[in-house]
């Protein structure tokens, strides 16, 4: 199987990465004891470096496994209980909301229903003292979107919070414990958190896109900063360490070296839904992976954004396998989903059936439009030509907020509007867009209204993430 899907990959991969496309790619599948890896094109554009199997590249937010990981260890070892109130740990952690702070729960910050409004908030802090930063500015400058356990808001500042209550139990820092109770104890040896030991090895960086030309630019950010460390900034590994990862979970929590890392328990508590928005949109959550049900199949699966470059991992437990890529392009995320949909289809025999109904869906549009707001940004949904037109504005804090976002995500604001025709109850697809195309992981780009009354739809989720209606 593996040879005929490493042909199939190559392909796939030299047809995107042709000229004027993503500049490079990495992917890797492990199946039944045996795994290929296959790279392609440059590393950078401006040093033309080939990418390598072994080429190095940030993981982004698949760090949120490693930290989910990292904090059932600690409940292993008694040193945290999931149901505990965050504070109990963590007296420092604070939110504007009134009482916010202290009814969030361990467990909510792994499944990403703790409702914390932080998802934008950036602090330009680096070492040791970078995660008690980002909590602190976390009192002052945010809220909640929503109460615990009411909702799945992807939560990159709960994630952050975790891993500086991680430093507290433990004493150590964050970098210094995901090194030793992680990378090491996986045998992820190829993995580090130090971009001074990741130049000394062929790394990928990022690329965006020049918004005359068209042409792949080298992004001027490699990473974002260290207060981001447990939500995905740092991690710098190969695509053969991810795949070492997954297989532990495969193992049950037993890494390929055969040491335990994780009890078979908790492997099996992280791969368990948690909370289920029963939206097409919001695949079910487990602690730390998104559950994404592919028919009868789940695929277990986190994706990572970094500047100018995506990553994602996926495991399919119910047949042994994992895939693991990355390309320096955010339109590789594109390549992902064709190269997931082809293993589970073509290679596993994994049938699903359509997500969305076919036909058209009469719908009455009237409650949704309206300006929806969450950390640092604002969508402005109207009613036009029976359609909803989304128009997407990012709202700084302050030059700091500003100057990192802009590094990170190279593109200005306000996008350009966009539009969205009804594919189900309270749930829209982008026009143009048919729905097989919305099966995989594109599956994101719809977008789901909650909450839906008289007085219009109170929250609207995309990505998801969500954002609430401003009612003044």
């Amino acid at each position: 199987m593996l040879d005929g899907l490493a042909t199939l990959i190559r392909d796939l991969v030299a047809e995107s990465c042709g000229p004027g496309g993503i500049p490079g790619y990495l992917a890797g599948v492990y199946h039944d004891g045996a795994q290929i890896v296959v790279a392609h094109g440059t590393t950078n554009v401006s040093t033309t470096a080939a990418m390598r199997e072994d080429t190095g590249f940030l993981f982004g937010s698949i760090t949120k496994v490693f930290t989910t990981t990292l904090v059932l260890q600690q409940v292993e070892r008694g040193l945290v209980d999931l149901d505990e109130r965050v504070v109990t740990y963590l007296p420092e952690f604070g939110l504007m909301t009134p009482g916010a702070a202290e009814r969030i729960r361990v467990r909510h910050l792994l499944n990403h229903t703790n409702g914390i409004d932080a998802d934008l908030l950036f602090v330009d802090a680096n070492g040791p003292d970078a995660l008690h930063s980002f909590v602190t500015m976390l009192g002052r400058r945010c809220g909640v979107l929503f109460e615990p356990d009411e909702y799945v808001s992807y939560s990159n500042g709960g994630m952050i919070v975790a891993g500086r209550l991680l430093e507290v139990v433990t004493g150590l820092p964050y970098a210094d414990l995901l090194e030793r109770d992680v990378f090491s104890s996986v045998g992820m040896h190829d993995t580090c958190t130090s971009t001074e030991q990741a130049i000394l090895r062929s790394t990928a960086v990022g690329h965006l896109r020049d918004p005359v030309t068209g042409a792949a630019r080298r992004t001027d950010m490699f990473k974002l900063p260290d207060s981001w460390a447990p939500a995905g900034s740092t991690p710098i590994g190969t695509i053969g360490d991810l795949l070492t990862f997954a297989r532990t979970h495969l193992a049950a929590g037993v890494a390929p070296s055969g040491a335990r890392v994780l009890s078979a328990e908790s492997t099996s508590r992280m791969q368990t839904v948690w909370h289920d928005m029963g939206t097409p949109n919001v695949p079910p959550i487990g602690l730390g992976w998104l559950l994404m049900p592919f028919g009868a199949t789940t695929v277990l699966s986190m994706s990572g954004a970094s500047p100018g470059g995506v990553a994602v991992l996926a495991v399919v437990p119910e047949h042994d396998v994992a895939f693991a890529a990355f390309g320096n392009d955010a339109r590789a995320m594109q390549l992902h989903d064709r190269l997931l949909l082809s293993l589970l289809h073509d290679h596993l025999g994994v049938r699903t059936p359509e997500l969305l109904a076919a036909g058209p869906h009469d719908a009455d549009l009237t409650p949704y439009p309206g300006t929806y707001r969450s950390n640092q940004l604002r969508v402005d949904v109207r009613l036009v030509d029976g359609e909803l037109e989304e128009t997407m504005t990012y709202e700084p804090l302050d030059d700091q907020q500003a100057r990192i976002f802009t590094g990170f995500a190279g593109t200005s604001y306000p996008l350009p509007p966009r539009r969205f025709v009804p594919v189900g109850r309270d749930l829209f697809a982008p026009a143009g867009i048919p729905a097989p195309a919305l099966s995989g992981y594109s599956r994101q780009l719809l977008v789901s209204y909650h909450d839906v009354g008289a007085s219009g739809a109170t929250y609207r989720c995309a990505g998801g993430r969500m954002t609430r209606r401003d009612r003044d």
